[in-house]
């Protein structure tokens, strides 16, 4: 790390600290945090501080980043919550139900965080059970029936590996939510607002427009995983975190992800409002341009969409072809 980023670091660590204690003591000291902000903003503007793949990862789970709820209650007005699988339970793990956006319906269904240790624990910090994407497909074929549009949103590890999840149809829950998601004749927006972990969170990424938070990752595997496997060794994150291409600047490249929405300066933990804000912008421009086709337009473009991701070799006779 260099000299600015260390001073960098050091500043928001004592900011975080003057905050906490401010709190604690219930004294103002909104004076001497001004000054540090401000000292710290000089220090990224005369920097050109840009975040390593890495950092991103780490900035992605920062606790203090913004939840699906608080987007839902930013950019949407009268949001009932709706619970429950109708087969085993309700997965705190993935909220949803139905909200306004500027006075129209849409269902929202995203990955639910905690902010505290005992609320991640009540949400399984985020990885979801069978039942919570059961839950998402009784929402979403809800919406289809009522030709409401989809948002989702996306910030989990990946699906809960336990036992008792694999015992209740873990990989198959996951499985009918891809294929049902392709075949969803109404208009679905995908917003990546932090960690996308594997199938955990592509169950719910099936889409028309699939955006990306400026240090959002979305990956087939966390970066630790990844060194495990290949190396042995979990210490070597941020070599593996370099090498999947896991930012949203590479998967915008990769043709995964259609927008980037830019994060307020050191990331949207730190000016939750104007991510809000750009959110909204952005929801009420994609949600109308997508109305404006037909169900058959909307299922081609979703299905040309994914054709086009990935690499794959065909054989046809002694031809090879290669396609991307």
């Amino acid at each position: 790390m260099g000299k600015e980023k260390q001073q960098l670091a050091h500043l928001e660590e004592k900011i975080k600290e003057l905050e906490a204690f401010a709190r604690e003591q219930n004294i103002d000291l909104s004076g001497e945090i001004k000054s540090l902000r401000e000292k710290a903003e000089r220090i990224k503007k005369e920097s050109s501080f840009e975040p390593t793949p890495w950092e991103r990862v780490k900035l992605a789970r920062n606790m203090e980043r913004p939840t699906t709820l608080d987007y839902i209650e930013m950019v949407c007005d009268n949001f009932t919550e709706l619970h429950g699988d109708r087969l085993f339970s309700d997965d705190r793990a993935i909220i949803g139900g139905i909200a306004l956006l500027d006075k129209q319906p849409v269902t929202v269904i995203g990955h639910q965080k905690g902010r505290s240790t005992r609320d991640n624990i009540a949400r399984n910090f985020g990885m979801p059970h069978p039942e919570g994407y059961r839950k998402a497909l009784r929402l979403m074929e809800q919406a289809n029936k009522f030709r409401r549009p989809i948002i989702t949103f996306i910030d989990t590890p990946g699906a809960y590996p336990g036992l008792g999840a694999e015992e209740r149809g873990q990989g198959e829950a996951i499985a009918r939510n891809l294929r049902e998601m392709s075949m969803l004749e109404i208009p679905i927006v995908v917003i990546v607002t932090g960690e996308g972990g594997s199938g955990g969170a592509l169950a719910l990424a099936v889409g028309d427009w699939v955006s990306m938070f400026e240090n959002a990752v979305y990956s087939v595997i966390s970066p630790e995983g990844c060194a495990s496997i290949l190396w042995k060794d979990p210490s070597k994150a941020e070599e593996a975190a370099r090498s999947l291409k896991l930012t949203a600047e590479d998967l915008k490249k990769a043709g995964v992800v259609d927008t980037i929405l830019e994060e307020p300066e050191g990331g949207c933990h730190l000016d939750s409002r104007t991510m809000g804000e750009r959110l909204g912008e952005h929801l009420r421009d994609t949600i109308p341009f997508l109305q404006k086709m037909s169900s058959q337009e909307l299922l081609g473009r979703r299905w040309d969409r994914i054709k086009k991701i990935g690499v794959w070799t065909e054989e046809i006779g002694a031809q090879k072809k290669v396609s991307q």
